[in-house]
């Protein structure tokens, strides 16, 4: 079983970048694909983009392509968002998820796929 922890989160301006980090202890991190997703106040979580274990394969929900970068290091357990021309629509509740499931976009975007949680970092983006 892995936990993860997220950090990164802050309050920024529109226009600004923010990378987000997730920690993951207790499993063996590169046996699973991660995801990060967001939950903004009165809606419901959606996806961000995923990972596959290895980093070869990436996806990106249309409202972040080419704005939002997820990438991995296995050597230091940590999945990482960077996220590049912030818009105040971003401000959300920021989540790193895990699964052993296959990576398969877009089957890969639902919740229901992801076993493992974190508690989630608050990014605010100010008009």
């Amino acid at each position: 079983q892995v936990q993860l922890v997220e950090s990164g989160g802050e309050l920024v301006q529109a226009g600004g970048s923010l990378r987000l980090s997730c920690a993951a202890s207790g499993g063996t991190f590169s046996a699973y694909n991660m995801g990060w997703f967001r939950q903004a106040p009165g809606k419901e979580r959606e996806f961000v983009a995923a990972i596959s274990w290895r980093g070869a394969s990436t996806y990106y929900a249309d409202s972040v392509k080419g704005r939002f970068t997820i990438s991995r290091d296995n050597a230091k357990n940590t999945v990482y968002l960077q996220m590049n021309s912030l818009k105040p629509e971003d401000t959300a509740i920021y989540y790193c998820a895990a699964t052993r499931r296959g990576f398969t976009p877009p089957q890969t975007m639902g919740i229901i796929r992801y076993d493992y949680w974190g508690q989630g970092t608050q990014v605010t983006v100010s008009s």
